[in-house]
This record gives C-alpha cells, sequence and structure tokens, in this order.
C-alpha cells in the first residue's frame, strides 16, 4: 500500500494485466484537452515497447479497483559537446476525467519522484502546464540552458532538480525516445 491510500486510491506500479484499462483512461483523460494531438495512449503503447521504459516508473492510481490515475517516466538525456547526460522523461499524466482535481494526478507525481530518486535518477524533464508543475519543483527550462527538440512555448518547458545541485554544468539539447516523434 502506498501512503496516499488515505486519500481512497492507492498506488502501484502498472502491471501487464492493467495496460488496456491504461490505454483507455489515457485517451479519455486527453479527448478534449486542447493542447493535446489525442494520440497519448499511443505514445504510451509505443514506449512501453521500448528500451526507454522503466517498469517501476509506470505508473497506476487505482480507486475502487478501478484505474482512475497513470504516470509514465522513460528514459532520456540532456546533450552536452558530446556527453548525453541521463535525465527521465515525464509524459504523460493522465486523471480520469471524473477524478481530476482530488488530488489523483498531485499523488501519482509525488510518488514518481519518490520512485525515481529510488532508483538513481536525479532530473526530470517534461513539457506542461505552466501553472501546474511549478507547484511541485519543476522550474523553467531555459533557466539551465535546456531546450526541447519539440516547437513548444517556454513556460512550457520544465527541469525538475530531484537531487539538489543534478544540472549544475549541465545544459543543452534534449534527448528523447524516438517513440515521442513517431505516429
Amino acid at each position: 500500500m502506498s501512503r496516499w491510500a488515505n486519500h481512497n486510491f492507492v498506488i502501484r506500479q502498472e502491471t501487464r494485466k492493467d495496460m488496456t484499462e491504461v490505454n483507455a483512461l489515457v485517451k479519455e483523460a486527453f479527448m478534449t484537452e486542447q493542447h493535446s494531438d489525442h494520440k497519448e495512449h499511443f505514445l504510451v503503447d509505443r514506449l512501453r515497447k521500448s528500451s526507454h521504459f522503466i517498469p517501476e516508473l509506470s505508473i497506476v492510481a487505482v480507486l475502487r479497483e478501478k484505474i482512475v490515475g497513470y504516470i509514465l517516466l522513460t528514459h532520456a538525456g540532456i546533450k552536452m559537446d558530446d556527453a548525453l547526460h541521463p535525465t527521465l522523461a515525464l509524459a504523460p499524466v493522465a486523471v480520469h476525467p471524473d477524478h481530476q482535481k482530488s488530488g489523483i494526478g498531485a499523488g501519482l507525481i509525488e510518488y514518481a519522484h519518490l520512485k525515481a530518486l529510488e532508483l538513481g535518477y536525479e532530473s526530470i524533464v517534461l513539457i506542461g502546464h505552466q501553472d501546474y508543475y511549478p507547484k511541485f519543483g519543476y522550474q523553467l527550462a531555459g533557466k539551465f540552458g535546456i531546450m526541447f527538440p519539440f516547437d513548444v512555448p517556454e513556460i512550457n518547458s520544465f527541469v525538475l532538480e530531484l537531487k539538489e545541485g543534478a544540472l549544475k554544468g549541465i545544459s543543452g539539447e534534449i534527448v528523447y525516445a524516438k517513440e515521442f516523434f513517431q505516429e
């Protein structure tokens, strides 16, 4: 049981038998999202099959035996000169429309941060809403000289140091799994 069980939902690692339900949840969660291509569920499926997939960081929130939330972090890198510094890419975070604004998304993010740190990761990158992610310690990527390979507004480009100073002296362009660029 996770520490979020007292919030009426449990957070745990996704299992193989969860995949169909997770895909349906991700599709529904982004169905009406204005800044979405509405294909996030396909991305999740591609990432699960990639070498960038980390099973422990494919996480679900369960309420009354139904999956109501999902978060995925995958391997990524920050290319600086000839070096590739490891980081994680957070995409997506999805909460069923009936359960949004109930703490499930926050619980998933906090749990994922703890699990990533436990696994030895020191930073996370993401593209997201400018009013939501700073609450979790995310800062504008530009502050660190980190750029995204996508055409995305600077106010939606974020990084998080899971370990203080993890990005000190590191700048460059994020290298995502090739699955982010496929249709």
